[in-house]
């Protein structure tokens, strides 16, 4: 599962782990991606997304139904 946002489109990000002696080494910081369930009416069927944390609370703010056709508009799956 790539750890992508389809909500939001947010990526990991990469850095460094700076240890207590100050070495740095390459470390990634991932996005908190879960899969949930939504019930879509305009669809009249349940939709699978993976979202973010801040994902879920667009959906929650925004409506599924205005999440869902911004994701078809830019030809996204789910």
């Amino acid at each position: 599962m790539s750890r992508t946002c389809q909500v939001t489109g947010a990526r990991p990000g990469f850095g460094h782990q700076i240890s207590h002696s100050h070495r740095r080494t390459k470390r990634r910081f991932d996005v908190n991606i879960q899969s949930k369930r939504y019930w879509a009416p305009s669809l009249g069927r349940f939709v699978t997304l993976t979202v973010s944390a801040r994902g879920i609370k667009t959906i929650d703010k925004r409506g599924i139904d205005a999440v869902v056709a911004d994701i078809t508009a830019r030809g996204g799956k789910f």
